[in-house]
């Protein structure tokens, strides 16, 4: 799945913007301008996905989803309500893009012979550990 066709195939009037004011520092700007910004984008009523992208969404973004099923996106980090609303679009395409790749399938391969060794040399000095300790066990018995 290619990001520019994503930005392509989905339309803008799909999503709902609301701006609010911002937390943290920022003098008197973030008391009195609102520059938050929320987008909100509706996976499961989404015609410009198909079930089974919607299906990869609600999947691999459950986190992000709320349970009327909105992709929720908060940018607050420039001053101004504009930079926000691109920031949060931005975010948005390429959450959308990295949920909707397939991962690729792991290929099972043989361990090394130099793990193998590693491994049995783990295996051996936890044996000799184990086994002094329970000579001296005996030894403080008696």
């Amino acid at each position: 799945m290619n990001c520019e066709e994503l930005k392509k195939r989905i339309r803008v009037s799909e999503f709902i913007f609301s701006a609010s004011r911002s937390s943290g520092p920022g003098g008197q700007n973030v008391n009195k301008v609102n520059t938050k910004v929320e987008l909100r984008f509706n996976v499961k009523e989404s015609e410009s996905l198909s079930d089974e992208e919607k299906e990869k969404i609600l999947i691999r973004l459950k986190n992000k989803i709320t349970t009327k099923g909105d992709l929720l996106i908060i940018s607050q980090s420039a001053r101004t309500q504009l930079l926000n609303r691109l920031k949060a679009e931005e975010k948005f395409y390429k959450l959308l893009c990295s949920a909707l790749k397939d991962k690729p399938k792991r290929k099972a391969t043989s361990p090394t012979i130099a793990s193998s060794r590693e491994r049995l040399e783990k295996k051996k000095k936890r044996s000799s550990l184990k086994k002094l300790r329970k000579e001296s066990a005996l030894n403080n018995d008696d």
